[in-house]
């Protein structure tokens, strides 16, 4: 009888070759994704001296960048990462400098400046889905995928709440459109490095055979497979889009300063950061499918919670705890809709994850801005959390059957070149 195998730690993904170069290079193209928010609001605002335009101008950027993930994750599916990837940096890095350039002096023309915002969101490189289905094609065991999984989002959270903190440290020496043109430049320089990346040179394209016609119950088999990652990534993005604005008017209704918000709102990340570490770590007996729905679930009532706090102690606590379930859902949808990815389409099933946990987070705050003058804050607490436990339950209920198989605890080598598909399209959102 054979000893079963020693359960793999962190340092056995940074032990695979090349593992480590091609994190690390992500990770600088995607800080830019962490600051790129608020430097083009500041940038707009101080060309234009309107809140308003600066505004708009971040909506229309966001809306391109988010919704067209998935055509841009088709591409890298078809042509592969190289091929892809290199073109649509260039061609972002580029706007954004041209955008730099133009919001440098203040007077520029408000409708210029969207115009070359829009243009740049809808080259926005996926470089998050693109590494996670990276790490589905060359990582053999599942539990090190799990780990993967769950360092790329702890480093996502690091990115978000560390790209302001460099946008500010930028803006008091120079223009907010420095900060900017330091965006393109990060974006341009770790996309490159990423892939030339070894690892990602051994990554073809997947070759498909043209049909006229796809089967009608594949289809539908793969899609309602997708369905339950992509419904959950929805709620936490509609949850976590009203708790930034829910926290900001808890803090005016309770007289205190803007820096308090930073403070919940990293509470929040920390919150995530651990949920992700200790969910890496541990090897679950419960099918993913099965888990998602609690981590959705113990998300909406740590919100529901957060709207009894009577004060800024017990709401950070409480704020944090939901933040817990954040990156372990998010990391699970992930791992799912992998599983669920068609051969050839990983990099695309990433990005309707990515598409709907951003797009679910602009909805959020959208849809909390309308209620929270009308309705009492624990109230809309309550509500935020509502979103993630309903998605939770109608998940179960989506759930598809596990295309591809089940995945154990090592996959066999495939045969032949291999293919890749998959990009967290990355965004002016919270997650890319």
């Amino acid at each position: 009888m054979s000893a079963p195998a020693p359960r793999p730690s962190y340092a056995a993904f940074f032990r695979i070759p090349h593992a480590r170069h091609t994190f690390t290079a992500a990770l600088i193209g995607r800080l830019s994704y962490g600051m790129v928010s608020l430097a083009v609001m500041l940038s707009v605002t101080e060309a234009t001296g309107s809140y308003a335009a600066a505004g708009t101008v971040m909506a229309l950027f966001g809306a391109t960048s988010v919704l067209l993930s998935p055509v841009r994750a088709a591409l890298i599916d078809r042509h592969g990462p190289r091929r892809a990837l290199i073109p649509m940096a260039s061609l972002y890095a580029t706007l954004l400098a041209t955008l730099a350039t133009a919001a440098w002096r203040p007077g520029t023309p408000a409708p210029a400046l969207g115009a070359l915002a829009v243009t740049a969101g809808a080259c926005t490189p996926p470089l998050g889905p693109t590494v996670r289905a990276l790490w589905g094609e060359v990582i053999e065991d599942n539990r090190v995928l799990q780990r993967a999984y769950s360092l790329d989002g702890i480093a996502e959270e690091i990115l978000f709440v560390s790209g302001p903190l460099l946008v500010g440290a930028v803006v008091q020496f120079a223009p907010p459109a420095a900060a900017l043109a330091l965006c393109a430049l990060l974006v341009w320089a770790g996309t490159l490095a990423f892939v030339l990346s070894p690892a990602v040179a051994g990554v073809r394209p997947a070759v498909t055979k043209p049909v006229a016609r796809p089967e009608r119950g594949r289809r539908f088999r793969d899609g309602r497979a997708l369905l339950q990652p992509v419904v959950v990534a929805a709620g936490v993005g509609l949850s976590l889009g009203a708790v930034d604005l829910l926290v900001m008017a808890y803090a005016t209704r309770h007289q205190h300063g803007n820096d308090v918000v930073a403070w919940v709102l990293a509470a929040l990340s920390l919150g995530s950061a651990l949920g992700g570490l200790l969910n890496g770590a541990v090897d679950w007996r419960t099918p993913a499918r099965a888990r998602l729905p609690l981590l959705a679930g113990g998300l909406g009532l740590a919100l529901a919670a957060a709207g009894l706090a009577p004060g800024l102690g017990t709401l950070t606590v409480a704020v944090a705890c939901a933040g817990f379930f954040v990156a372990p859902a998010l990391t699970t949808s992930y791992l799912i809709a992998d599983e669920a990815a068609p051969p050839g389409r990983r990099t695309q099933a990433g990005a309707w994850v990515n598409t709907a946990v951003n797009a679910g987070s602009a909805g959020g705050t959208a849809g909390a801005g309308l209620l929270v003058g009308h309705l009492p804050l624990g109230l809309c607490f309550a509500l935020s959390g509502t979103v993630a436990v309903a998605a939770g339950l109608l998940s179960v209920r989506r759930a598809g059957p596990r295309p591809r198989g089940a995945r154990g605890t090592a996959r066999p080598a495939p045969e032949g070149p291999q293919s890749h598909s998959g990009p967290h399209a990355e965004s002016s959102s919270r997650h890319g």
